[in-house]
């Protein structure tokens, strides 16, 4: 069986690219088709989300060194008996808090990947992982919102891809979870992969009265999201179908017809029904002939010689 279907990413290996920070791109350093390495520059964001982190990081690093101030001052204090434990154990509560605040505030800004020591309002935006960008959603100028969507990139693992097939409501009995299929993209027809059935998608379309069906395939790098492929299914039960030489077909009013010798110098057009093309310049023949039986090799030679 033969179904037609369309290269696809595996969502399971599409990666989202996040902005921390909000703001307006200023720079891009890539594109939508770019072959990209984890850790890579993508995009450069200006944000007031940096100064504010830097405004909140300074206020906890003065508000730290002032309780640790307090601090020590209270400990002289209280050695010398000048106050009371309970002030002491005030002064260690209020040092202990501004130091956390601290850290906060430095774990924010190395969050956005700012130096504190050499702030900056631009956040650089790098790649969480290796791979294709098959989505980009910002221009130069454009807005990112911090952890919103959409997304600025989408970058996919194109090693493994799926084929998502339709498969009409009453072939769907040939199709089995966990079998394999032939895969044949109408850019390369004389290579075939092997893509390995992992889902049948339970809603039918109503209009068209097929179902989805998703095959997972390992991409030799000849596969590109949106490529056109024709998968076949094999039933359990093999059948012997006739192979001839593609120029033994002869296409005439919409039909397919063959040439088949009967005596010297006389021979039948007969019609038949072709199948795929094979290997070796070769096209199967469903119905019309049998195996071993005999045909002009080359049918449209022969039709212009009848004619002349």
């Amino acid at each position: 069986m033969n179904v037609t279907g369309v290269v696809q990413p595996d969502i399971n290996r599409a990666v989202p690219v996040i902005s921390l920070a909000a703001g307006r791109v200023v720079e891009i350093k890539a594109r939508l088709g770019d072959v990209v390495t984890k850790g890579q520059l993508l995009l450069r964001v200006r944000s007031n989300d940096v100064s504010g982190a830097y405004q909140t990081y300074l206020k906890a690093e003065n508000d730290e060194r002032l309780a640790r101030i307090q601090l020590e001052r209270a400990q002289t204090l209280y050695e010398n008996g000048a106050i009371a434990k309970s002030a002491l154990e005030q002064a260690e509560d209020a040092a202990q808090d501004a130091k956390v605040d601290l850290n906060a505030a430095t774990e924010q800004l190395r969050t956005l990947g700012i130096d504190k020591d050499h702030p900056s309002g631009i956040v650089d935006i790098t790649a969480p992982t290796s791979g294709v960008i098959t989505d980009q959603q910002v221009t130069i100028a454009s807005g990112v919102s911090g952890l919103g969507s959409p997304n600025p990139f989408t970058i996919s693992d194109l090693s493994y891809v799926w084929i998502i097939c339709d498969v009409y409501e009453n072939d769907l009995d040939a199709v089995r979870v966990g079998e394999y299929a032939d895969i044949r993209l109408n850019a390369y027809p004389n290579q075939t992969f092997k893509g390995r059935v992992d889902n049948i998608l339970p809603v039918l379309d109503p209009n068209l009265r097929t179902a989805k069906v998703r095959l997972e395939v390992a991409n030799p790098g000849l596969m590109r999201v949106g490529m056109f492929v024709t998968a076949t299914f094999y039933g359990k039960q093999p059948e012997m179908r006739t192979a001839v030489p593609a120029a033994a077909i002869l296409h005439l009013h919409d039909r397919e017809w063959v040439y088949t010798p009967l005596r010297a110098g006389h021979f039948k057009r007969l019609e038949v029904v072709t199948g795929n093309m094979l290997p070796g310049n070769t096209q199967e023949v469903v119905s019309g002939i049998k195996p071993g039986d005999q045909v002009v090799s080359n049918a449209l030679a022969l039709q212009n010689t009848v004619e002349q």
